[in-house]
């Protein structure tokens, strides 16, 4: 039993006891996981972070099914995590067909009219790769056995990300612009965490003030779009799977409480967490100080390890340059490259690989990727009026 004067002692110290002290004794101990390191995991194995337990596909599957909103983080190079996803979408298709679409981080709101003709199966494989291209950059290959599945099972996709011009209008603006989403700046978990991402402390604190405000709008943007589609009559029944960055969903504290805010719902974060980072791909690791932060990470986190697309080392050695609605044209050709090998001259325009059409540095980057040292392959460049067709054999590294 505790005395009453011991009680009174002990309650004066819990009241007054700095915040920063407060944090650090209740955080939650390993990077948000309470009963058990994440480091001890082995690939594969699925633990539910809030009791500690280890449980099966299924087992974990069982509980998601629950949430209409279920997150799925990732290391975007990761192909690990990108199975990951995939499983969990296909297991949540099987259970409620017909009644599931996907949230993309790698698409804008602006997308979502050319996202709804893709849909509906009127968009060419090659201008969805260009869609792609545009809103995210390059990685298409990642993504393709989840949007193949998509494709296949008619899927829809949810462009989450703000489109340029929001992002511009934040920029040149400010905060208060009108057409901004809300943005809450306050949560101090999500600053703390992030101004350990940006290197930041309170003597930066105004540098990093703009990245930060660019950060959340990209959340709010997000979680927009998340609460848009609980709100849509038409998805009234329909269960919304959203793929994006594990920074943004991890903790709760980015898109899952921003769209909470807006339409209160129930919701699952799976993270797929990478068991050991091999040497080679260290530097590709997020450098962040630890910080204390009194949230589980996740509901479930699925172990798994870290591969990323290889490199077959095959380049053209040409410097390029692409012209709008022109295509792709050669400014310059390295001596000894596999480009000067097949006869590549400048201000010659690349037209086709393989009869693979070329219109811009993805499509030739991703040809280059399907190709082996020694591949014999044929080019087909315009140069001045004429048409040429070069052929020959590819050296790797």
């Amino acid at each position: 039993m505790i005395r009453p004067l011991m009680f009174t002692y002990l309650l004066y110290y819990l009241m007054f006891l700095p915040l920063q002290a407060l944090g650090e004794d209740y955080a939650v101990p390993n990077g948000g996981s309470p009963y058990r390191s994440l480091s001890d995991l082995k690939d594969n194995q699925i633990l539910h972070l809030p009791t500690g337990v280890l449980v099966s596909k299924k087992q974990m599957l069982d509980t998601i099914a629950a949430a209409r909103v279920i997150y799925i983080g990732e290391t975007h190079d990761n192909i690990e995590a990108h199975r990951v996803q995939l499983e969990i979408l296909k297991a949540v298709s099987d259970r409620f067909p017909g009644k599931v679409a996907v949230g993309m981080e790698m698409f804008r709101r602006s997308a979502q009219p050319v996202l709804d003709q893709w849909h509906r199966g009127q968009v060419p494989d090659k201008e969805f790769n260009n869609l792609f291209r545009q809103n995210w950059g390059g990685g298409y290959r990642l993504y393709l056995p989840i949007t193949d599945f998509m494709k296949s099972s008619q899927i829809p996709i949810i462009g989450l990300k703000s489109s340029t011009d929001t992002e511009q209008m934040l920029r040149e603006e400010g905060l208060n612009t009108p057409g901004l989403p809300t943005l809450d700046l306050t949560d101090p978990y999500h600053n703390a965490y992030s101004m350990s991402l940006f290197g930041a402390n309170k003597d930066h604190a105004p540098e990093v003030l703009k990245p930060y405000q660019m950060l959340v709008l990209w959340e709010e943007s997000m979680a927009q779009s998340v609460a848009e589609f609980l709100s849509n009559p038409e998805y009234a029944d329909f269960k919304l799977v959203v793929l994006a960055g594990g920074f943004h969903v991890q903790y709760g504290y980015g898109i899952p409480k921003r769209a909470f805010r807006r339409v209160p719902h129930a919701y699952t974060i799976v993270l797929p967490h990478i068991t050991q980072t091999p040497e080679e791909l260290k530097d590709r690791e997020m450098k962040v100080d630890p910080v204390s932060i009194p949230l589980y990470s996740a509901d479930f986190v699925w172990a798994v390890s870290y591969v990323v697309e290889q490199d077959n080392g095959i380049k053209l050695g040409v410097m390029l340059q692409e012209k709008e609605d022109d295509g792709l044209w050669v400014t310059s050709v390295m001596e000894s490259s596999n480009g000067k090998r097949l006869g590549i001259q400048k201000d010659d325009k690349i037209v086709s690989m393989d009869g693979s059409p070329i219109t811009n540095i993805d499509d030739l980057r991703e040809l280059l990727k399907t190709k082996s040292n020694g591949d014999a392959v044929t080019v087909r460049v315009r140069r001045g009026d004429e048409p040429h067709t070069l052929s020959g054999n590819l050296k790797g590294k």
